[in-house]
């Protein structure tokens, strides 16, 4: 666009070759054979590919919820481990090691 703004000699041949550079590539998009019937191969294959993207997003949907739901389940599960855990009665320690007086007050 600066070059056809521009009035230098340089900026008009810069301008040209831009504008047939545009026509060529003009002449080979339209000699290019059953153009609209890759457009549309294009359209049908991205259609396609775009299902196929939704399913697999759903389906990941799908293994996050069921990973959520076990992992609450897990946590669930060690709460009520600790909890039990902390209500159970000290015991003496096996063998020949004797409690120590701190020990044996708790």
């Amino acid at each position: 666009m600066l070059s056809s703004v521009l009035r230098s000699p340089l900026a008009i041949q810069v301008n040209i070759g831009i504008m047939r550079a545009f026509t060529e590539f003009r002449k080979i998009a339209a000699s290019l054979p059953n153009t609209s019937a890759d457009v549309a191969q294009l359209r049908k294959d991205f259609e396609e590919l775009k299902l196929d993207i939704e399913d697999i997003l759903h389906d990941q949907n799908d293994i996050n919820e069921n990973t959520r739901l076990q992992l609450d389940a897990i946590s669930t599960a060690l709460a009520e481990l600790q909890a039990e855990h902390r209500h159970q009665a000290k015991r003496k320690p096996i063998g020949f090691i004797q409690p120590k007086e701190d020990e044996e007050e708790k």
